[in-house]
């Protein structure tokens, strides 16, 4: 699925599973239940909550039921109320034209043997739409026109513009060729201009981000306003993330939190997102943990429903800032070298690569592109070679079920029973989710359990996820929520993003845990984080590497506008280094300064110490060494930066921010040469000068000629200490004189000698014929 089709679904509408903000506060006191690795929450208390808290809300459920119950006597009574109106105004088709001009339309109506129960075009070349006003056309021959030709030609227009659309949507995502992808935007772009909404919003993201179309961000600009009158949730947002970066219109945080808002109450995943963000760390809002984690909660929602048990896609976060330092080292891409490397070994027979390239098919990752149908062909390889592995990997290929690999529970199991065999941990989870929920086989809870204990043991996520659900539920066993939390903590470490969600609801609801907002939000948000949008990662990456700056600082712009550290990060890097002509000369160090802030606030040492270096030097800011000072002591005393303690102890050297103490300087000095091996060096040069520049202060201090006076050199070298000198002195000239007269002796004898020429016979050109 390309990007911007990710960029299509990404923001399902959620009307059908979205609550309102103040059922989503009060359900935290709510109980929950797990279903195939993830927690739903139930109307029920849980156990250990229900006994400790009947007493206590005791009055407050009452009054909360009272207002309930008068709530839903007039929601119904409305409701009813609303029905009954719908039923009298109802429309009623009026004949326009035709031999039935002004009478009502009739359905169904019979014509040529066949019962319409609306309007159609049958028997019209012009395809305008009619309705007979009898029952029977042929009979009475009377008739009129649905619609007026002006709405008649609107249809039309809007039908043909959604015949452009699909196929350039059937272009677009059969084709993994650029230049395919180029032919499908120019439908796209004609769709668009016939006023296709959908095209719209694809083509005016694509004139963003630079997708497939020159990005021209004025172009895309008017395009989202559009889409926002037309009450797009796309353009909504879109429109609000122009705002909040100042592309292409002045920024203004205001219009942008308005703009997203209504984006978020449109059902755009992305606005509510940005707005969990924006609600945790404060950002043009007042901070609110619980409205934070009402957005965050409701994308997980979405995300962790789209999730198979695989534990989703592996999402690539690569630093710009650690790839200029160490190309490749930090990104952990595969070159392209290697993974020929490894298709030549498994077209060899080597199984591992085999294996290792079928898993990077089917999770992706790592610069190769997810391929359900090589995947599928390595696995298929190794399997038939005895790989226990393979076997197991085939299987949950067969038990999920995809475009390529049908859905079979009868042949996942027998690729499941192979591998547990084997003692294979993938297959024996799952063969356990086999028993666990009946597929190809009757349900049995304690084969399910002892498959899963098998798998968790050898620290199989997928095991240990299973695992705690079933604690989590009592299925099987004794209901036990430390359990439970032991094992999804150990699923989480594994990475799999429904452990991370399975204990984020159980910390929202302070279920076997102390209730606590804040650890719930951070795990929500790293399972909002890694949603099919966290593509857009690598495509900006890619977008950077290409040498196109400017459309990887605009996607880099909208993923930190989400909340991702490193795109914040990214962001920064590239307006520190004005490598983004789209932003101006004297914007891009503010800029780069607000998202090193942002990054620094989320964790990242490189981006505290950076704003040490702007408030130093005065970059987008005033210069402050105060504050300077600050940021490279939090980057020290949390972090442990060498950087930032070499930093600190330059500062405290020159008194800069701080008094000026040559102690401590040297300790931070030293603090830094033990932090890392790489500052030993600088280090080393930085004491060296200390050293001289203390010596010259303590001379400095000191009067010399009160010094000497004070000295007695009887007592210092004894009572003939002159005699003792004039000796040193005499031994010392004694051997100058010696040396400069070997010197006088070796002049003349190294004149004398000059090597012999040899005689150069005359070139044979010269010679002259005899």
């Amino acid at each position: 699925m390309s990007l911007l089709d990710e960029e299509g679904n990404q923001d399902e509408s959620l009307e059908s599973k979205a609550l309102s903000a103040e059922d989503q506060v009060k359900d935290h006191s709510t109980g929950t239940r797990v279903v195939a690795g993830q927690i739903f929450l139930e109307s029920g208390k849980s156990d250990s909550q229900s006994e400790n808290e009947e007493n206590f809300h005791s009055q407050e459920e009452e009054k909360e039921n009272s207002l309930e119950e008068l709530n839903s006597l007039e929601v119904s009574n409305l409701l009813n109320k609303d029905l009954e109106e719908a039923e009298i105004q109802s429309p009623v088709l009026t004949a326009i034209g035709g031999t039935a001009d002004g009478e009502p339309c009739h359905f169904p109506f019979l014509f040529m043997e066949k019962e319409y129960a609306e309007c159609t075009a049958d028997g019209r070349e012009d395809g305008r739409l009619w309705c007979a006003t009898t029952y029977d056309y042929k009979k009475d021959q009377k008739w009129g026109f649905c619609e007026s030709e002006e709405q008649s030609n609107k249809r039309r227009q809007m039908q043909e513009a959604e015949d452009v659309y699909q196929i350039g949507m059937k272009i677009l995502n059969e084709s993994s060729k650029k230049a395919q992808k180029k032919v499908a935007y120019q439908y796209l772009l004609k769709a668009a201009d016939m006023n296709h909404t959908k095209a719209m919003e694809k083509v005016s993201y694509a004139l963003l981000f630079g997708d497939y179309l020159k990005q021209n961000i004025q172009s895309s600009k008017e395009l989202f306003e559009k889409l926002t009158e037309e009450g797009s949730p796309k353009g909504q947002m879109a429109l609000g993330f122009l705002y909040a970066s100042g592309l292409g219109v002045n920024s203004s945080q205001a219009k942008a939190l308005v703009y997203y808002t209504f984006g978020a109450l449109g059902g755009n995943l992305i606005a509510h997102m940005i707005l969990g963000y924006r609600y945790w760390a404060g950002i043009g809002v007042l901070q609110s943990c619980e409205s934070a984690l009402t957005h965050y909660r409701l994308v997980a929602n979405h995300v962790a429903s789209d999730i198979s048990l695989t534990g989703g896609t592996v999402v690539q976060r690569i630093r710009l800032a650690d790839e200029v330092e160490n190309p490749g080292m930090a990104s952990g891409m595969l070159e392209e070298d290697l993974i020929q490397y490894y298709q030549f070994l498994a077209e060899k027979g080597d199984v591992q690569a085999q294996v290792g390239l079928g898993q990077l098919h089917l999770h992706g990752g790592r610069g190769v592109e997810q391929n359900h149908q090589r995947a599928f062909e390595y696995f298929n390889q190794a399997a038939n070679a005895g790989n226990s592995h393979a076997m197991a990997f085939l299987g949950k290929m067969y038990s999920e079920g995809s475009d390529v690999v049908p859905q079979s529970n009868e042949t996942a199991l027998q690729y499941f029973k192979k591998a547990a065999d084997m003692g294979n941990p993938v297959g024996q989870s799952g063969l356990g989710m086999a028993y666990l929920y009946g597929r190809g086989v009757p349900v049995n809870y304690e084969l399910a359990l002892k498959y899963f204990q098998k798998a968790a043991e050898q620290g199989w996520v997928d095991g240990q996820l299973q695992l705690g659900s079933m604690y989590y539920n009592g299925i099987g066993v004794k209901k036990d929520y430390k359990q439970a939390l032991k094992y999804f903590n150990l699923a989480s470490q594994g990475g799999h993003i429904l452990a991370f969600y399975n204990l984020a609801q159980m910390h929202a609801t302070g279920t076997g845990v102390m209730r606590s907002c804040h650890t719930a939000v951070e795990l929500f948000k790293n399972v909002c984080e890694r949603g099919r949008w966290s593509e857009r990662l690598m495509t900006a990456y890619n977008s950077y590497k290409d040498g196109d700056s400017n459309s990887a600082v605009v996607q880099y712009l909208l993923l930190a506008e989400q909340g991702y550290e490193v795109a914040q990060s990214n962001a920064a890097f590239i307006l520190d280094q004005k490598e983004a002509s789209i932003v101006g000369e004297n914007e891009t160090y503010p800029r780069a300064l607000l998202h090193w802030n942002r990054a620094a606030s989320q964790g990242y040492t490189v981006a505290r110490i950076k704003l040490g270096d702007y408030h130093f030097y005065g970059f987008g800011t005033d210069v402050d060494y105060e504050t300077a000072f600050i940021h490279y002591r939090l980057a020290s005393e949390q972090q442990h930066s060498a950087q930032a303690m070499f930093n600190l102890g330059y500062m405290h050297e020159k008194g800069l921010g701080i008094k000026q103490d040559i102690h401590l300087a040297k300790r931070f000095y030293d603090m830094a040469a033990e932090a890392s091996p790489d500052a030993q060096v600088p280090v080393f040069l930085a004491l060296c000068k200390l050293g001289v520049i203390y010596s010259l202060q303590y001379i400095r201090e000191i009067n010399i000629r009160e010094v000497f006076s004070h000295i007695d050199m009887d007592q210092l070298l004894g009572p003939e200490w002159d005699l003792y000198l004039m000796t040193i002195i005499a031994l010392l000239l004694g051997t100058i004189i010696a040396y400069r007269q070997r010197q006088h002796q070796a002049m003349p004898r190294a004149a004398g000698l000059r090597p012999a020429v040899p005689q150069q016979e005359p070139p044979p050109e010269h010679q002259q014929p005899q």
